[in-house]
């Protein structure tokens, strides 16, 4: 992988600070929510969040 611009590392970071509080946002309304069709729909998203932080996350090692 080519070596990434400070523009670029900022932006990534961006997206990671982005990600990480959607997940924390889904999973708490998760935890919050007593209908379990929404619940389960708040946890989806949540681990989708988690899985793209994740993902950028490898972009940077």
């Amino acid at each position: 992988m080519p070596n990434l611009t400070t523009k670029e590392l900022s932006a990534l970071s961006d997206q990671l600070d982005f990600e990480r509080v959607l997940h924390c946002k889904y999973l708490s309304a998760a935890q919050d929510s007593q209908d379990q069709e929404l619940k389960s729909k708040f946890q989806s998203c949540a681990s989708l969040h988690l899985e793209n932080y994740n993902t950028l996350l490898g972009h940077l090692r």
